[in-house]
């Protein structure tokens, strides 16, 4: 393995072109891993990630808010101290059901991390994974 540290900064999420999602790639491929990406993301009130989904599982820790993942059409509610588990190519979307910002870091099983819109077509993040 040949990473280029093994400490890292986190930096604070960032806005993006998704609104709502404010984004940081806390380690992932640019950083020298090969099989994971750890991201960082906050969901403003009201906000909410596109439906997607990912060929390689996903781990979401909720650091605090309030939110509720849509898995078939049927809302799972989180908070605090939860882990949502995310199987392979199976559609999702997480929203922010509550009035303070949802904090939450994801785990994947992959670097770079592949998006996938419910059509199969490719999501272009507008983010380094």
């Amino acid at each position: 393995m040949n990473l280029s540290a093994y400490v890292l900064d986190q930096p604070r999420p960032v806005a993006t072109p998704i609104p709502g999602v404010l984004h940081a790639t806390w380690a992932g491929s640019r950083d020298g891993l090969s099989t994971l990406s750890l991201w960082r993301q906050s969901l403003a009130p009201g906000g909410a990630t596109p439906p997607h989904s990912h060929p390689r599982e996903e781990i979401v820790l909720c650091l605090s808010g309030k939110g509720e993942v849509h898995i078939d059409g049927a809302p799972h509610a989180f908070g605090p101290q939860q882990t949502v588990l995310l199987p392979a190519n199976v559609p999702h979307q997480i929203f922010n059901a509550g009035t303070e910002p949802l904090e939450m870091a994801a785990v994947f099983s992959a670097t770079p991390v592949a998006v996938a819109l419910p059509d199969g077509s490719a999501l272009d993040l507008p983010w380094s994974s």
